[in-house]
């Protein structure tokens, strides 16, 4: 092996003590992680009896205690609570004098950069964000799934270093992201992550009423090509009848939804409009069928009953 293809010992963190704030189902996994590679946790807050049996099963032996105490017993800290809890946090381990001069402190929030730790900051900590890109389980399995997950990163220029060889450590990939762009990264992490469960929980629901005894059977191939679809080729994997400019169709499963499931018909039809409007753009949706396909997604947002036309061309997605 070549000397360039050695990691060079500077940039690697030393082997640090590890504390975790908050053991909801990431700060436990990161710490294990962390464990895997060398690092030595020493101590985890958790109140809830969840968040303890947690705690136990990920980090056996690790002894529990007061946020204020994690950070005086440890050399890194995962400030692994919401959102809206972690301003604060800080600002009240920053004002009781918890925070230790060149500490690291790391947060997991998405919506965060750096920033919400500045109080810290001016109490002499280093201050990281540190974001995993995936849906956690709080169970050993989510150790494993770190390998290949992308981290958004977000930290001063002086601790780039620091923070992406954090990352490898746990077996993630470091993704770069601007401080004022961490609200949109989150916003774009949260419409694909969050509302494709939403999308899969309401297509099990209406195949159950269709009679379908295993619809996550039925749907497992044809979502995975759809996503594999998707994430390579993009608008280009655009399908169905929206995408076909069948407007009969559409209007015929607006009339399905009401009858059956009410409550999604809104987010039908607003999946449909925006599909519609990508479709369009790509030249996968032709004007002319546009035309006739929009206006039934028009009339159905404000009750109409017309249907647009007849139905297209026949496909089977």
């Amino acid at each position: 092996m070549s000397t360039d293809q050695q990691p060079v010992p500077r940039d690697r963190p030393a082997r640090l003590t590890v504390g975790v704030v908050g053991a909801g189902r990431v700060g436990p996994v990161l710490a294990a992680s962390l464990q895997l590679a060398g690092h030595r946790p020493v101590a985890v807050s958790g109140v809830s009896d969840a968040s303890r049996r947690r705690a136990a099963q990920l980090l056996p032996d690790v002894p529990l205690m007061p946020p204020a105490e994690v950070l005086r017993s440890a050399d890194l800290v995962l400030l692994t609570v919401p959102d809206d809890t972690l301003p604060g946090l800080v600002t009240g381990l920053a004002e009781t004098g918890a925070v230790r001069p060149g500490q690291l402190l790391v947060h997991t929030s998405g919506r965060y950069g750096a920033k919400v730790l500045d109080a810290a900051l001016r109490a002499g900590a280093l201050p990281l964000a540190l974001h995993p890109a995936m849906t956690f389980t709080g169970t050993p399995v989510d150790v494993q799934r770190l390998a290949g997950c992308s981290f958004g990163v977000t930290a001063p220029d002086e601790l780039r270093l620091a923070a992406e060889a954090l990352v490898i450590e746990m077996g993630g990939e470091p993704e770069w992201i601007a401080e004022e762009m961490r609200p949109l990264y989150h916003a774009a992490l949260a419409l694909g992550s969050n509302h494709l469960v939403t999308l899969v929980a309401q297509s099990m629901e209406l195949l159950r009423t269709a009679g379908v005894e295993a619809p996550d059977r039925m749907l497992g191939p044809l979502l995975g090509a759809s996503l594999d679809n998707a994430l390579r080729s993009g608008d280009a994997a655009l399908t169905g009848p929206v995408a076909r400019g069948d407007a009969g169709t559409v209007a015929a499963h607006v009339a399905e939804l009401r009858r059956h499931s009410p409550g999604t018909v809104a987010g039908y039809l607003a999946m449909a409009r925006t599909t519609a409007d990508r479709a369009l753009a790509h030249g996968l949706l032709k004007p002319e069928l546009a035309e006739s396909l929009l206006g039934v997604l028009a009339d159905a947002s404000t009750g109409a009953t017309g249907t647009g036309g007849t139905g297209g061309t026949e496909g089977n997605d």
